[in-house]
């Protein structure tokens, strides 16, 4: 690993160089164990710490195949679907990793009695295989997580809606909290040059999820002027849609849950602030009763802020403890849209408020290649910026995920993996000092 972490740090390495070099035959990485996949049977899930999962495992670099790529890994992230996998929720990771397993001969390397884990990376091309020409060794990459193999129809009018559709490093092996990934090439995009490599690993997964959510065809299509209820507006997923709503001419109206995570909101430009710890919502009298006089109350807030308007989209992923309120909020004809349910998957609202006022709900998952690609392209540009507020070593990887599962954190926590340490990668600082602010505002919290 030492040659190709010197290829990466040289000013004069080329394509040949990078081609030129030895594989290792192992590689450090992020694992969880199929043995282990019972191991917090019992617990509630608040109690079932990722640290007592998670390990660090030498593993063997797989084979490549065709239309896929290795990359060195610099940096990487945690995402909620990391934790998913290190608490064995909803259901053990290795299930996916034997279906993907049946598929195919070649597929069969991902079902393994290891998993190795996660969804962003920021690093270097070390080799394609056979019908890759986008790519080449040396290339400095970032890549999305999704994974299709495109043998159906179902899945060329938007690639997320084919049946093989998988998220890499959470449905499949071999993923990037390590310090060598496999991807397939239609993963990678190039890296945004005025970012270190922890800063460009951090938005690949959730600024993507955003985009397609908020501002694609596919999702809400935000238009100026709407009105966007963000929940968890400082957090990994909402601080990006946040950040779009602002660039698009929406208002954001920002939940958070702290005064601090508040304060976030207001230095990304969001005048619209909601604290509801501070403010007291309670959404739900007991476990199986909602109470509507608090989707009332969060309403007239709401209003305050708009000038009596209602929302026009609400940007969900909190699921069951907020979306019956997210519906009830909602104004005639407009949008709920739905990425995920870390308060729980069995969501409750009262139907008489979405069919009688012509409400839509929309299922939103990740993010096709375009809109990956075009989201990436806004990072690229400077008009969106990483929302990093801490970095972890490899080593340290079980504590990073306990401090997402815990909500212990701002924004998105970054992972060092072949990266000696923080700032390095940057190739245009001219850009980087124009944003540096921005780029550093969740750091500095």
């Amino acid at each position: 690993m030492k040659e190709i972490l010197d290829a990466i740090q040289s000013q004069d390495s080329t394509a040949a160089d990078f081609a030129a070099l030895s594989l290792p035959e192992s590689y450090r990485a992020i694992t969880v164990h199929k043995d282990e996949a019972e191991m917090f049977a019992g617990l509630e899930s608040r109690d079932k710490d990722p640290r007592k999962s998670i390990h660090l495992d030498d593993v063997p670099v797989p084979e490549l195949g065709p239309g896929e790529a290795l990359v060195a890994v610099m940096a990487s992230s945690v995402n909620y679907n990391s934790v998913w996998t290190s608490i064995f929720e909803p259901v053990s990771t290795f299930s996916f990793l034997e279906r993907y397993g049946k598929l195919s001969e070649l597929t069969k390397r991902h079902d393994l009695p290891y998993h190795v884990i996660g969804s962003d990376l920021a690093g270097v091309v070390l080799r394609t295989g056979p019908g890759v020409n986008a790519w080449n060794p040396g290339d400095e990459v970032v890549a999305h997580c999704l994974s299709v193999e495109l043998e159906s129809s179902d899945g060329h009018n938007d690639t997320m809606l084919d049946p093989e559709q998988r998220i890499w490093g959470f449905e499949t092996n071999f993923g990037g909290l390590a310090e060598i990934a496999l991807v397939k090439s239609n993963q990678l995009m190039p890296k945004p040059a005025h970012l270190s490599w922890e800063e460009a690993a951090a938005p690949g997964l959730v600024n993507s999820t955003a985009y397609r959510q908020l501002v694609s065809r596919n999702g809400a299509g935000m238009k100026q002027g709407d009105n966007v209820l963000i929940w968890g507006a400082s957090g990994g997923l909402g601080s990006y849609a946040t950040q779009f709503a602002l660039a698009g001419g929406a208002n954001p109206i920002c939940v958070v849950s702290s005064p601090e995570k508040a304060e976030i909101c207001r230095s990304m430009g969001a005048e619209a602030v909601i604290d509801r710890n501070a403010e007291g919502y309670k959404f739900w009298k007991d476990e199986r009763t909602q109470d509507p006089r608090e989707w009332k109350r969060f309403g007239k807030r709401i209003r305050e802020f708009t000038g009596g308007e209602d929302i026009d989209i609400v940007f969900e992923h909190p699921g069951r403890e907020t979306f019956g309120a997210s519906v009830y909020v909602t104004r005639k004809g407009g949008t709920i849209t739905t990425c995920a349910s870390t308060s729980g998957y069995m969501h409750e609202y009262d139907n008489r408020y979405l069919w009688m006022s012509l409400k839509r709900i929309i299922g939103s998952h990740f993010a096709n290649y375009r809109e990956a690609w075009e989201a990436n392209r806004l990072i690229a540009k400077g008009k969106i910026h990483p929302t990093l507020s801490k970095t972890y070593s490899l080593e340290d990887t079980g504590q990073a995920a306990y401090d997402v599962h815990r909500n212990l954190h701002q924004g998105k926590v970054g992972v060092l993996a072949l990266a000696p340490r923080e700032g390095l990668g940057v190739r245009d600082q001219e850009m980087r000092e124009q944003h540096i602010d921005a780029i550093n505002r969740f750091r500095n919290v």
